[in-house]
């Protein structure tokens, strides 16, 4: 099962120590194969929308920056409850903040 981590940003500025930790865990899971892709996302963006034949693109940002998606790790996971304990390895990591986990379909 595939499963999308996302984190919102945060008030709290990285030390040194949360990148070392970071970096430790990230190796760990994409040693044991689970860590598919990670990555920071820019604030803005660029939103479309549609109706019947229009589209309509508009320029971000959309969200206050606490409620903007700061990241993203997709990982591969027997089950939920290893999805949530991985999140949870996380969170504790990087401190207060919110993250969602949200099951990915398809191929």
């Amino acid at each position: 099962m595939r499963y999308l981590m996302t984190t919102k940003a945060s008030d709290t500025a990285p030390d040194e120590n949360l990148y070392v930790e970071m970096a430790r865990f990230v190796e760990e899971l994409t040693a044991a194969g689970v860590l598919l892709a990670t990555g920071g996302l820019e604030a803005g963006g660029v939103r479309m929308t549609s109706s019947g034949d229009t589209i309509t693109v508009t320029d971000g940002p959309f969200a206050e920056a606490k409620e903007a998606v700061a990241g993203f790790a997709l990982i591969e996971v027997r089950s939920k409850e290893e999805a949530i304990e991985l999140a949870r390895r996380f969170r504790r990591i990087v401190g207060d903040g919110e993250s969602v986990i949200q099951q990915v379909f398809g191929p």
